[in-house]
């Protein structure tokens, strides 16, 4: 079987500001999308939950096809097709054979640009988010990292949840006109990546674009800021809520550092040692398999376009609770006071060198990737480069971040008992 070749990376930009990414790979799958620089971020609170609506509702109906229509064209060439919001993105996505990658932009582009917001469609869309929005209150596993933001970003329109209320959502229902003008403000064309990867021309992708993104016109567009995060409190504390819960849930960490930050990488880094993603890290190997207090850990380092954050999330009995904070504080405590030494830099290197390479064979995710580093950077390097800047870090690097991020006083904490 012939490997993907995952060098050949192009760019161009459209006239109007739309940027273009193009991985060319040998795979027959092709994966197109359109991510858009507009998340929950954007919202005003009284429209709490208008990017995720957006969301769901471009896929009820265009000026050109119906419901059915869009699930029947993507259904019937076998492909496959998604859209998720962040706090900062919404992306639209599919996965088709390489030969219907025109007609499946087309399909992505109608929906984005042109939706229509039928209210019998809509109105079905509505009870599917509330079910959502409940679905998520009973889940405390996934309802803690929406009220840490709220904790850590409070009074900034990054502590609102993605799902929004029930209350926005339904104020925000009420029109068509309403996400429509929403759009017309956030869906901007230097907002929007286009982003192809898979076995089609570069000539082709252009084409495609130019024919179904050129229409965005930033001259008629009525731009809308986006108030920066201008830093919160500067230290943490404790927040305990009572969610009657089998288990106590806790979640605890800080802010840190924005998208393209000197220390982001070294900060990626950090969190691998910590606890991300690996039976081997520190957390994990403290907390569950010396003490057997946990059945899983993790941390996470998450960038954002102009701050970011850190956590840790455990669930554990409640008389554990105690033990389990103070074991975490220990592991952060360790990072702040001991310098890792070359065999344990060089290992950790080793590990994520493999998780980094594991992870690109992924082509979906790659692709996601891809569409993110070209929104922020305007530029998409293969993991490689990234490693081989990762490979520069050295343990001084390390504990000196680790001393900033994860000093005491700057931690916050949440239980859920």
């Amino acid at each position: 079987m012939k490997l993907p070749n995952m060098n050949a990376t192009f760019y161009h930009n459209l006239p109007n500001g739309v940027q273009i990414v193009h991985r060319k790979t040998n795979s027959p799958v092709v994966y197109v999308g359109i991510m858009v620089g507009a998340g929950t971020r954007h919202e005003l609170p009284n429209e709490n939950g208008m990017a995720h609506y957006i969301e769901h509702c471009v896929f009820k109906g265009t000026e050109h096809y119906t419901a059915r229509q869009i699930i029947n064209h993507i259904e019937g060439i076998g492909g496959e097709i998604n859209a998720y919001t962040t706090k900062e993105e919404t992306t639209f996505y599919a996965a088709t054979l390489s030969n219907h990658f025109r007609t499946t932009l087309h399909l992505l582009a109608d929906m984005v640009l042109r939706p229509t917001f039928n209210k019998k469609e809509t109105d079905k869309e509505v009870a599917v988010i509330l079910d959502e929005i409940e679905s998520y209150n009973d889940s405390p596993s996934e309802l803690i990292y929406d009220d840490f933001e709220n904790m850590i970003f409070e009074g900034s329109s990054l502590a609102m949840p993605i799902l929004g209320t029930k209350k926005t959502l339904k104020r925000i229902a009420k029109s068509p006109a309403y996400p429509l003008t929403w759009m017309k403000k956030h869906y901007r064309p230097e907002r929007i990546v286009l982003f192809v990867q898979g076995n089609v021309s570069t000539k082709q992708v252009i084409s495609a674009a130019e024919r179904e993104l050129n229409a965005i016109n930033p001259q008629t567009i009525e731009e809308a800021p986006c108030t920066p995060f201008t830093g919160g409190n500067t230290n943490g504390f404790l927040r305990t809520y009572r969610r009657h819960t089998h288990q106590t849930h806790i979640m605890l960490g800080a802010h840190s550092y924005p998208i393209g930050h000197k220390n982001q990488l070294t900060m990626y880094l950090l969190n691998n040692i910590l606890g991300g993603g690996s039976m081997s890290s520190r957390l994990y190997l403290s907390l569950r398999e010396k003490h057997g207090l946990v059945y899983n850990i993790d941390s996470q380092a998450v960038p954002l376009s102009d701050t970011g954050y850190w956590n840790i999330y455990l669930a554990c009995e409640p008389q554990h609770k105690d033990l389990c904070l103070e074991l975490c504080h220990k592991e952060l405590k360790q990072l702040r006071d001991t310098r890792l030494t070359s065999a344990q830099l060089q290992r950790a290197l080793r590990q994520l060198e493999g998780q980094m390479a594991i992870s690109a064979e992924n082509q979906e995710n790659n692709a996601l990737a891809m569409a993110k580093q070209m929104l922020y950077h305007h530029h998409a390097p293969a993991w490689q480069e990234v490693f081989a800047k990762v490979k520069e870090i050295s343990s001084e690097q390390l504990q000196d971040v680790a001393n900033e991020v994860f000093a005491p006083k700057k931690i916050y904490t949440l239980l859920y008992d």
